[in-house]
């Protein structure tokens, strides 16, 4: 993919181009096979591949959680039930020490999204072009294999936690309460429009913020690493190496700090006062 026909320009934008099909303008239905072409497709066309590998990740995640659970033993337990129990017991604790109300729907939706969030960044760590050039020679001109540097995938996730946050403050509060909340702090019922004003920001900050940060910190991790891509061979192995190790921890933090706002978030909407 990095040939003698791409420039080190053409090939980090290739690399940062998402499999989109849409309905083009001029062309009809179809893939585009550019970065304007993509655009002019507009808001509705699908970015493939980030749907392709979220949606396989999570399964992937099903089936693994599936298969521990119908073959969990009270014996000596093999590696997948171990590594399973640790992933539950992790989760659970946090759940515990930070949601304060209580909704047997917290726990799982918290393991749902570490886990799942893990595997779409464990991609960054696939040398980045391994998996372009399989699916190049296969046809397929574009693929980018870590959903959570798309942003679509990083906000769609968010979105999903800030309905739930609306959701549950309304059943927990009432119409009247969630509207109390807005409207009455924190300066009293006499400046209700600024109380509005900064409840509202801060609202709507939480599903801007989640879905931002994900998707920096995992995009500035995927250019780094066509970065080096695009350095001589001796180089890659001298820099990609340490960057991999030190970005595990980067994939599995994100994922953990994406799981504690959203339980925290979740905790705050079920608290009445």
């Amino acid at each position: 993919m990095a040939g003698e026909t791409l420039t080190a320009s053409s090939y980090i934008q290739h690399h940062l181009q998402n499999l989109v099909y849409g309905k083009h303008p001029e062309t009809g239905w179809g893939f585009a096979h550019s970065a304007q072409e993509a655009a002019e497709m507009g808001f509705w066309a699908i970015h493939v591949d980030s749907m392709m590998w979220s949606v396989g990740l999570g399964i992937l995640f099903l089936w693994l959680f599936r298969k521990a659970a119908k073959s969990v033993t009270s014996g000596v337990p093999g590696g997948l039930q171990n590594f399973v129990e640790v992933m539950v017991e992790f989760v659970d604790g946090s759940v515990k020490e930070t949601f304060h109300g209580k909704n047997p729907v917290i726990a799982p939706l918290a393991l749902t999204i570490f886990c799942w969030i893990f595997l779409m960044n464990l991609m960054d760590l696939v040398p980045v072009d391994f998996l372009p050039q399989l699916f190049h020679a296969a046809g397929v001109e574009y693929m980018k294999v870590v959903p959570t540097t798309d942003i679509n995938i990083t906000f769609g996730m968010s979105l999903s936690v800030f309905a739930l946050i609306i959701y549950y403050s309304i059943k927990v509060k009432g119409v009247g309460g969630f509207v109390g909340e807005l409207t009455l702090q924190p300066f009293g019922k006499w400046m209700m429009p600024f109380n509005l004003l900064l409840e509202g920001v801060g609202l709507i900050a939480k599903p801007i913020s989640l879905a931002l940060r994900l998707f920096g910190n995992l995009y500035a991790g995927e250019l780094i690493f066509i970065l080096i891509a695009l350095l001589p061979f001796w180089a890659q192995w001298a820099l990609s190496v340490p960057w991999a190790i030190f970005h595990i921890l980067v994939i599995t933090l994100q994922a953990f700090i994406f799981m504690m706002l959203t339980i925290v978030y979740l905790s705050m909407a079920h608290e009445d006062h």
